[in-house]
């Protein structure tokens, strides 16, 4: 009985795989680049989100009269925190989808290039 279509085409590629120097990929510039530009992106993006959001949490906690504040209407300062939680989450998925667009995504397309042209 042959293998399903996926687990064939899977061993072709654990074939290609296994013929790449993957320790020379991984001390290219090229790499180098690609790494130091997904680190100074996510590592800063990460922060500034687990910032903003304990500081959600601890204002929750902590500073309910300033939670309780009304803005507007029934609308309190702890809602719109709440709701800005979600738009932040959402922009900045957005933001990087956008950001790996530009600078990410180049400089895999080139190592993949690589990676390729060496393992055929």
């Amino acid at each position: 009985m042959a293998d399903p279509p996926a687990a064939q085409s899977t061993s072709v590629t654990d074939s290609a795989a296994t013929s790449v120097d993957w320790e020379t990929i991984q001390a290219s510039p090229d790499f180098a680049k690609l790494r130091h530009a997904l680190r100074a992106f996510v590592f800063p993006t990460t922060v500034g989100f687990l910032v903003w959001y304990f500081t959600y949490v601890l204002c929750a906690a902590f500073a309910r009269d300033f939670m309780n504040i009304q803005v507007f209407g029934n609308i309190t300062v702890g809602l719109l925190f709440g709701v800005l939680q979600f738009i932040s989450t959402f922009l900045i998925a957005w933001f990087y989808a956008r950001h790996a667009d530009s600078k990410f995504d180049p400089l895999a397309d080139k190592l993949r290039g690589q990676i390729e042209g060496d393992a055929r």
